[in-house]
């Protein structure tokens, strides 16, 4: 089981990225995709995520600008990222929830089971 996260880059404050996980190994339509990041210096945090019944979670920090979207025939979940900030900056990790079929917010690493390798985001100001 594989997930690779594509898309990060270079970018200016207030400019957009689009990222993207493709998952390979098995299908993940029945788990919950989540997008966390860690900036240098700091913890990994929570970003965004999405269930299998395409309900979107966000933390505060990224809601209203940031959207996570899923197309399941494509085995890929993206971040739609507008107006970026500096402090946007970070490598930004996918995951796949270790739960199938849940109904709650997963917002915490323990609640995924398989990560993919990261893609950097810089956000220069």
């Amino acid at each position: 089981v594989q997930l690779q996260a594509s898309g990060g880059g270079l970018v200016q404050a207030g400019g957009s990225l689009r990222l993207s996980c493709a998952a390979s190994g098995r299908t993940f339509s029945s788990s919950a995709m989540g997008w966390f990041r860690q900036a240098p210096g700091k913890e990994r945090e929570f970003v965004a995520g999405i269930r299998w019944s395409t309900i979107t979670f966000y933390a505060d920090s990224v809601k209203g600008r940031f959207t996570i979207s899923r197309d399941n025939a494509k085995n890929t979940v993206y971040l739609q990222m507008n107006s970026l900030k500096p402090e946007d900056t970070a490598v930004y990790y996918c995951a796949a929830s270790r739960i199938r079929w849940g109904n709650t917010d997963y917002r915490g690493s323990p609640d995924y089971e398989y990560w993919g390798p990261g893609t950097l985001v810089t956000v220069s100001s």
